[in-house]
């Protein structure tokens, strides 16, 4: 065969090349379904889940005016498409209550006085209060606001009662927690929950899986050390590098965006150590799944790509259908963000946050456990 006929191209050679890769995509099926389902997620996600005018928030009222007046205001505001109202409070300190521990989205007052105040025409009020920690959760639902005055009394102001060109209440809106609407109070904590699941499960799961692709794994393997000692002994200085960055990051949100430190920093402390315990215990469960660093690398974007659209992070929570919300309640970023956002924005302590430090530590409890049933399988 001449030089010339060697350097052609050879539609044989290339389909042969073409056959081997695909018989080499098939036995790798991870990856294989990595590239089929992670495309699907991703349309769905976006298409479905994803909201950034989310409505039904979950509102509480405390309505000390019983007259028609008040009743039809409050139906108004459900009718605005925006409101839920999900619980009927007692008292002012219930309504603080409820919002500060993020049960609800807004809390209504309405006076005693209002029907007689807007009868008289004498500066009839009622206050809206709206958990502005995320100020893309209630921008649409306080914009709508606006045309509360106008269309919640129609029917109610005729004849002498009906003032023409007039508002005939006001709606008085308290933005707590972030009133002046900075988006930055809101994502800079969150992107402590991101960051570390990003470095701490990835550099885990990395780790492990090179260890048994370059074979020093099994020289572990050949020592006396009990599945748990040999988890405590390689995540232990992953938990320091995960407490660094988490004073760095804190450190700067503080220095650079002016992110509020309100206190709560016993429960904030707490779920750090949870989360970062319980993202090493799932990057060391992904080392006993995968095969290659390849495989470690997919599934640990597998995690991260629902965890950082349906946890809270880059959108409204509560904005997403009922199914995406119980999706988004599985992810231990969603309630580590409820942590930190809590505790740095609303200076809650650990018994106000106790749901979200719960589900933490079943997070931790289950993932170690699968963790080390997987290591005893690979010892066997």
């Amino acid at each position: 065969m001449s030089r010339a006929t060697s350097h052609r191209l050879s539609g044989a050679r290339i389909l042969a090349v073409l056959v081997k890769e695909f018989i080499q995509l098939t036995r790798d099926r991870l990856t294989y379904a990595m590239i089929l389902v992670l495309p699907i997620m991703q349309l769905l996600l976006f298409g479905y889940a994803i909201n950034s005018d989310p409505r039904d928030l979950p509102t509480a009222i405390l309505v000390q005016d019983q007259g028609p007046m008040a009743r039809s205001t409050v139906s108004a505001l459900i009718n605005s498409g925006y409101f839920k109202v999900v619980r009927t409070a007692s008292s002012p300190a219930e309504l603080d209550e409820a919002v500060a521990r993020g049960e609800v989205q807004f809390a209504l007052t309405i006076p005693a006085d209002f029907t007689r105040n807007v009868v008289r025409g004498d500066g009839a009020q009622i206050l809206v209060e709206a958990d502005a920690s995320d100020p893309a959760a209630t921008g649409g639902a306080i914009a709508a606001l606006a045309s509360l005055p106008r269309t919640a009394l129609l029917r109610d102001l005729v004849g002498a009662a009906a003032r023409p060109g007039g508002e005939p209440f006001e709606v008085v809106i308290h933005r707590r927690y972030n009133p002046e609407a900075i988006t930055a109070y809101n994502i800079v904590p969150g992107l402590l929950g991101v960051i570390l699941s990003m470095t701490l499960v990835m550099m885990t799961s990395l780790g492990v899986t090179r260890e048994y692709e370059r074979g020093t794994m099994e020289s572990l393997l050949a020592t006396p050390a009990r599945p748990i000692e040999v988890m405590i002994g390689k995540l232990a200085p992953y938990v320091v590098v995960g407490l660094v960055q988490t004073a760095v990051i804190l450190a700067l949100a503080k220095t650079l965006f002016a992110v509020p430190m309100a206190g709560g920093w016993l429960a904030l402390a707490l779920g750090v150590l949870l989360f970062i315990v319980g993202s090493l215990a799932l990057g060391f469960l992904i080392s006993t799944l995968a095969r290659t660093q390849l495989q470690a690398m997919q599934m640990s974007f597998f995690y991260m790509m629902p965890s950082i659209l349906l946890s809270g992070f880059m959108f409204p929570f509560r904005g997403m259908p009922d199914w995406a919300q119980a999706l988004g309640s599985l992810i231990p970023v969603t309630h580590f963000l409820r942590i930190v956002r809590g505790a740095l924005l609303k200076g809650l302590d650990i018994a106000q946050l106790w749901p979200s430090l719960a589900a933490l530590v079943a997070f931790v409890v289950v993932i170690s456990g699968l963790a080390m049933a997987r290591y005893r399988t690979t010892l066997d």
